[in-house]
């Protein structure tokens, strides 16, 4: 997010020519940082060789942040300076700088920083995700999954990460952020998961033909890195949410550190003297005097990884933190006054296109470039932060946690349709008419299940009986019950299995209030299939709030433009 700038050589022109002719152009970034979750056995060396407990899902930060960019260059002749103009913002000029002032030996460099960067499959799943819906100007969102791993597999990773038992290793992704980028581009909502979120994973199937079968029982959502690659994280991130993911990218120990180094002192605040380390050997060894220290490198990542000391102890307050630093961050490089030496930008560029690995749809520089420029289109007050609304689980899941019903369904949806969690919501587009008109009611065969089960709680008695007869009410005389299939989904959906049936479902959706944004096409079902989901599980209208929808209190939502906040420090953690 930014506006960058570059000036070529005195034969500029050509020089712009050769690049654009063969692509070349180019720099890019990805950001971000993510929550984690709370409690559990999971591995938590948040530094140093002492591990904070053992089990399968094991505790650590993980970060990921990327930044190189590259610009369209500027003729020889000096531009007058201008309050307005900033040098860096999300993306900066080094590319513009060395493939336009340098020909040849610009694209060797650029080809260079592509080779840099690790590229995997987008997702492992076997379902296929659902498109996006165009805004009233045909435009469309973005969903970046930003993952973090917390893999000992390199000499820098291990001393970074310490828990010597845990060398070698299968990584777990222990810090999840999905980034909204709006269709109309003028928000950014950000949702941290818990990375102790007990979820069913589905199937995923590896690069090299392994396949790890759909989970029976609740699974720890971040060791969904584990069966086969990132692409199952998103395929799991799919499976909760509904949310097309459109590309994602991930970052360990090191790249963290290589990233904070290359962007500079980044502001964060606490509370209080704090020194994240306790007798037994937990936590990140943070330490910091009250107020405000510009942190960087190593002191970054302990930051991002500080549990012991922030808030509770648990991994929300982490999760927090992380927030602050990325909204932090975001304010730095959109001053400008950083990264103006052409040196640490190519410092920049080493770094990002090293420390990350993406999907095979941000495969060079210039396609995160591209992304970097939708980003900067972003206001730092429209950049909003959160934390899927949790619970914690119960008996031998007590200290893990578990969607919280109704808010954590409200949020997905409001990214869903693209609502901005900041509240400030643009007009909606008018619903689109059915290709198909719609029968008579009378004559419309609906069948209603009960699939308001969740991971948590079973489902609520007599729902599918309750919606059945608002149909009826409605005139749907031909509404049945489906007692058979109780099987638990997050939100209400009308499945039709064919074109001529579209108006039918989208009249059945109009009758009780349910977005047409959940009516879907599927082969699944032979007629119009109502699912009343765990977002329904209260008799009376469906729960979806007109025009402008507020994000849950429990989400904690965290505004970009908000420097002020410090971090609560955990009083068993001062000096």
């Amino acid at each position: 997010m930014g506006g960058p700038v570059g000036r070529s050589s005195t034969s500029g022109e050509k020089t712009r020519s050769r690049v654009r002719r063969a692509d070349r152009l180019g720099g890019g970034e990805g950001v971000g940082e993510g929550g984690s979750g709370t409690g559990g056995d999971s591995r938590d060396a948040e530094g140093g060789d002492a591990p904070a407990g053992g089990g399968s899902g094991r505790r650590a930060e993980g970060h990921r942040r990327g930044g190189p960019a590259g610009a369209r260059g500027r003729s020889s002749r000096r531009a007058p300076k201008s309050g307005k103009r900033r040098v860096l913002r999300w993306s900066a000029s080094v590319l513009a700088v060395l493939i336009l002032g340098t020909g040849g030996a610009g694209y060797l460099y650029y080809e260079r920083l592509n080779s840099n960067i690790k590229k995997e499959d987008l997702t492992l799943g076997d379902k296929q995700m659902a498109d996006h819906k165009a805004n009233a100007a045909g435009q469309t969102p973005l969903n970046i999954l930003l993952i973090g791993s917390d893999a000992r597999d390199s000499a820098a990773n291990q001393k970074l990460g310490g828990a010597k038992e845990t060398f070698g290793a299968t990584p777990l992704a222990d810090v999840q952020m999905l980034l909204h980028l709006s269709a109309d581009r003028s928000n950014l909502s950000v949702i941290s998961m818990p990375r102790d979120t007990m979820l069913k994973m589905p199937k995923c199937t590896a690069p090299d033909g392994k396949v790890y079968p759909a989970s029976t029982r609740d699974v720890q959502t971040n060791e969904s890195l584990g069966r086969g690659g990132p692409g199952c994280t998103v395929a799991t991130w799919y499976e909760l949410t509904g949310i097309r993911i459109d590309h994602f990218m991930m970052i360990d120990f090191a790249g963290v550190v290589s990233m904070a180094d290359a962007i500079g002192g980044v502001p964060v605040c606490v509370d209080a003297n704090i020194h994240s380390r306790s007798a037994d050997g937990k936590g990140s060894g943070l330490k910091l005097e009250k107020g405000t220290t510009s942190i960087q490198g190593e002191q970054a990542l302990q930051w991002l990884r500080t549990r012991y000391g922030f808030e509770d102890n648990t991994d929300l307050g982490r999760a927090k933190a992380q927030h602050m630093y990325m909204n932090s961050m975001v304010r730095q490089l959109r001053k400008g006054t950083k990264l103006t030496d052409p040196a640490k930008l190519m410092n920049l560029a080493e770094a990002a296109t090293k420390a990350l690995t993406v999907d095979k749809g941000l495969d060079t520089v210039k396609k995160l470039y591209d992304l970097a420029e939708e980003f900067k289109k972003v206001p730092t007050k429209r950049i909003t932060m959160s934390t899927m609304p949790n619970v914690y689980g119960t008996g031998v899941n007590s200290g893990r946690v578990y969607p919280k019903a109704g808010d954590a369904e409200q949020l997905f949806r409001m990214v869903r349709d693209d609502v901005p969690l900041d509240g400030k919501a643009s007009k909606r587009k008018k619903p689109e008419e059915p290709k198909d008109p719609s029968a008579p009611v009378g004559e419309i065969a609906v069948s209603v299940r009960n699939g308001t089960a969740t991971d948590a709680l079973g489902p609520a008695s007599g729902r599918a009986g309750e919606v059945a007869d608002q149909l009826k009410n409605a005139g749907f005389g031909r509404t049945s019950v489906d007692s058979d299939n109780v099987t638990g989904v997050a939100r209400t959906g009308i499945l039709y299995p064919s074109a001529d049936l579209e108006g039918d479902a989208q009249a059945v959706a109009k009758a009780l209030g349910v977005p047409l944004s959940q009516v879907k096409r599927s082969t699944d079902v032979s007629g119009i299939s109502l699912a009343v989901g765990a977002d329904w599980r209260e008799d009376g209208a469906y729960p979806v709030s007109k025009g402008t929808e507020k994000t849950p209190e429990s989400a904690g939502a965290l505004n970009g433009e908000d420097d002020g906040a410090c971090m609560k420090v955990n009083p068993n953690y001062t000096w």
